[in-house]
């Protein structure tokens, strides 16, 4: 027997990855060279029952599949300004108390471990970025993050050299920067 729903979502996972891959689907549908796009999590069993109008425009009618229990539903929000910094963007989110989480997935370029000594020591922000684009090892690659009000936390990160949903690789501490500015999202 497969692990893997239709949508190419394992089956076994729980509710934060299946909602990371999710969206990183979603996201990959739309092809490379995209902004960054920012989606919030809400549980789709509330959104059912506070917001039926707004479920049934999703697609999510009552089900009684006990898979579909403690799901979560990405919900994209506004685009991410262009020309502001992801940082200085994240610190003027404030999320409402129906949100349970939210997921943001960016396009960065990567370098391997191999590649840090060779780093220039002086350049600022904006050459080390071209200098970067410029490495012949450079990796283009897609980065979903995931967290939740309660510190539990998601990535799921896409290589454009092996974009399949069968070559994504997951986990809680992938991008542990972007995750922690996220959480930061929820703070009082």
């Amino acid at each position: 027997m497969s692990n893997t729903a239709t949508s190419g979502t394992p089956m076994a996972a729980g509710p934060l990855t299946r909602a990371v891959l999710e969206i990183d689907e979603y996201v990959s549908g739309l092809g490379w060279d995209q902004p960054a796009r920012l989606f919030a999590l809400v549980d789709t069993d509330r959104l059912r029952s506070q917001e039926p109008t707004l479920a049934a425009r999703l697609g999510l009618a009552d089900t009684e599949d006990p898979a579909a229990t403690g799901s979560l539903t990405p919900i994209e929000q506004d685009e991410v300004p262009a020309g502001t910094a992801l940082d200085e963007f994240l610190g003027t989110i404030a999320w409402p108390d129906a949100v349970v989480g939210c997921a943001l997935s960016v396009e960065r370029l990567m370098l391997p471990p191999s590649a840090e000594a060779s780093v220039p020591a002086d350049l600022d922000g904006a050459e080390l970025a071209g200098w970067v684009a410029r490495h012949p090892d450079r990796e283009e690659v897609r980065m979903t993050v995931a967290v939740l009000r309660d510190g539990s936390r998601e990535s799921a990160l896409r290589l454009r050299t092996k974009d399949s949903s069968t070559d994504v690789l997951t986990g809680a501490d992938l991008v542990p920067g972007l995750a922690d500015a996220l959480t930061a999202t929820f703070a009082e």
